[in-house]
C-alpha cells in the first residue's frame, strides 16, 4: 500500500500537542495511580469501619424500634389499668432499665422476640403451666410462719383469723411466765380447692415479758440459723433427699402494742437483728384502741423510726423485680406497719354473717378496709407474696447464711454425716426431726 503525502502533513497545533503529550501523560498515569491508591485506601478504611458503622446504625434502630415498642405496651397496659401519667411514665422507665440489664448480662447474644402472631401455628409452650399446676398441686406447698411479741397481744388469735381456722394454740395465762423464751411449733395441712399447704406456726411465749430483755431475741435468732443449718444439711448430703423438707422461717410478724408512741428499744434490736436473716413484717395489734388519727400518727412515726435505725421489713425496695411489682409493692410499703383486728367470732351485719368484734359503739369489722388493715395483711402474706417470701428466704436469707457458712466454717465434707457439725453460734445441732424446742 502507498501512503500520500497529504497524510504525513501536520498543523503547527498538531505538533504543539505532540511535543507536549510525553510529559503530560507521564504526570497523567502518576496521578491516576496516585489516586487509586488512595481510592483503595479509602476503600479499605471504609470497609473497616462499615461493619461498625452498620452495626451502630441496626442496634440504634433496633434499639428505636424496642423502645417504641415497649412504650406502646406499657401505655396500653396503663391504660386498661388506668394508671395515671406520672406512673406511667415510672413504668416505662423501670421496663427500659430491666431490658437493657438482660442485654449487658448477656454480651454477644442476638435476641429475639417472636410473639403469637409471629408463630405459624399452635406449638403448646403455654401447656407448661398445666404441667406445673399438676405437679405443684400433688406435691403440695410448705408454709412456716412465725409470730413475735408480747403475751396478750392477741398473736394466736390473729393467725387463727389469717387461716380461718384454729391453727394456733392459745397461750394459757394461768400457766407462771417463763424466764425464758421458747418456741412452740404446730403444724396443720390445710386443703383449699384441691390446694394442700403444710402451714408450721412457731410461737415465741415469754417475749418482751420479763423486767430485764436483754439478749431475749438469742433463742429466736439460734432457731432460725438451725433451720437453714438442717436444710444445708440436706444439701450437702451425698444422696440427698429428692425434696428436702421446709422447715426454714418463710415470714416473722412482729407484734407491736398500741401505745401510740415510737417503737421501744426492744422492737429496734429484735428488728435490727432479725431483718438480717428473715422476712420481717411488723404490724399494729388491737389498733381497735387507737382512733384513725391516733394510728395515722403511730405509724408515721414507726416509719420514721425504721428509717432512722436502718431497720429493713419486708418487701424491701431491693427486691423489687419487675414494675409491676415495684408498684405493687411501692402501695404496701406506705400501709407498713398494717394496723389489725383478729377475731375468729362471727357476727351479723345488714343480714351478712361477718369477723368482727362486738363492743359499746358498735361492731368492728375485720375484713373491712375502713375499720382496720386486716385484709391488706391477708393479701400481702397468702394472696399476692406467699410465694415471693419463699423465693427471697431461699434467694437471699439462706443463700447468705449458706455463702457465710462455706467460708467461714472450713468444711470437712468428708465429716458431713457427723452429728458434731457446729453450729454458728457454737451449739450443736440435735438432728432432731421436731421443731419442737
Amino acid at each position: 500500500m502507498c501512503v500520500t503525502a497529504d497524510c504525513c502533513v501536520s498543523t503547527p497545533e498538531a505538533a504543539g500537542e505532540l511535543e507536549t503529550d510525553p510529559l503530560t501523560l507521564m504526570e497523567e498515569r502518576e496521578k491516576k495511580e496516585r489516586g487509586i491508591m488512595g481510592q483503595d485506601q479509602e476503600e479499605g478504611g471504609k470497609t473497616e469501619g462499615q461493619p461498625a458503622n452498620m452495626n451502630s446504625q441496626d442496634s440504634m434502630t433496633e434499639n428505636e424500634e424496642n423502645c417504641v415498642e415497649l412504650c406502646t405496651e406499657v401505655e396500653e397496659k396503663g391504660k386498661e389499668k388506668g394508671m395515671e401519667e406520672g406512673e406511667l411514665k415510672k413504668e416505662i422507665e423501670l421496663e427500659a432499665e430491666v431490658k437493657l440489664e438482660l442485654c449487658q448480662s448477656i454480651p454477644g447474644l442476638q435476641m429475639s422476640l417472636i410473639r403469637g402472631t409471629d408463630l405459624f401455628g399452635y406449638v403448646g409452650i403455654e401447656a407448661i403451666l398445666d404441667q406445673m399446676k399438676r405437679k405443684t398441686m400433688k406435691a403440695g406447698f410448705e408454709f412456716n410462719i412465725m409470730v413475735v411479741g408480747q403475751s396478750g397481744l392477741g398473736k394466736s388469735t390473729l393467725v387463727n383469723t389469717l387461716f380461718k381456722s384454729k391453727v394456733s394454740r392459745r397461750s394459757n395465762y394461768e400457766e407462771k411466765i417463763s424466764k425464758t423464751v421458747k418456741l412452740h411449733s404446730v403444724s396443720h395441712v390445710i386443703e383449699e380447692k384441691g390446694v394442700k399447704m403444710k402451714l408450721t406456726v412457731i410461737d415465741t411465749p415469754g417475749f418482751g415479758d420479763q423486767i430485764n430483755n436483754e439478749n431475749c431475741w438469742e433463742p429466736i435468732v439460734k432457731y432460725i440459723n438451725e433451720q437453714y443449718e438442717k436444710y444445708l444439711r440436706e444439701e450437702l448430703c451425698v444422696n440427698r433427699k429428692r425434696r428436702i423438707p421446709d422447715s426454714r422461717v418463710h415470714c416473722c410478724i412482729y407484734f407491736l402494742p398500741a401505745t401510740g408512741h415510737r417503737l421501744r428499744p426492744i422492737d429496734v434490736e429484735f428488728m435490727k437483728r432479725l431483718g438480717k436473716i428473715v422476712s420481717i413484717v411488723p404490724v399494729i395489734a388491737k389498733a381497735d384502741t387507737l382512733t384513725i388519727e391516733e394510728r395515722q400518727e403511730f405509724k408515721e412515726r414507726i416509719r420514721h423510726d425504721l428509717v432512722a435505725n436502718g431497720i429493713h421489713v419486708y418487701p424491701q425496695k431491693e427486691y423489687d423485680e419487675d414494675p409491676e411489682d415495684h408498684i405493687l409493692n411501692n402501695r404496701i410499703r406506705e400501709n407498713i406497719p398494717f394496723a389489725v383486728v383478729g377475731t375468729d367470732k362471727e357476727h351479723q351485719v345488714n343480714g351478712n354473717k361477718v369477723l368482727g368484734r362486738k363492743t359499746k359503739w358498735g361492731i368492728i369489722e375485720v375484713e373491712n378496709v375502713e375499720h382496720c388493715e386486716f385484709a391488706c395483711l391477708r393479701d400481702l402474706l397468702i394472696r399476692s407474696h406467699l410465694q415471693d417470701l419463699k423465693d427471697v428466704t431461699h434467694n437471699i436469707h439462706y443463700e447468705t447464711y449458706r455463702v457465710r457458712r462455706l467460708t467461714e466454717s472450713n468444711m470437712d465434707f468428708g465429716e458431713l454425716g457427723l452429728p458434731t457439725w457446729p453450729l454458728e453460734n457454737g451449739t450443736r445441732d440435735k438432728c432432731e426431726s421436731e421443731s419442737h424446742l
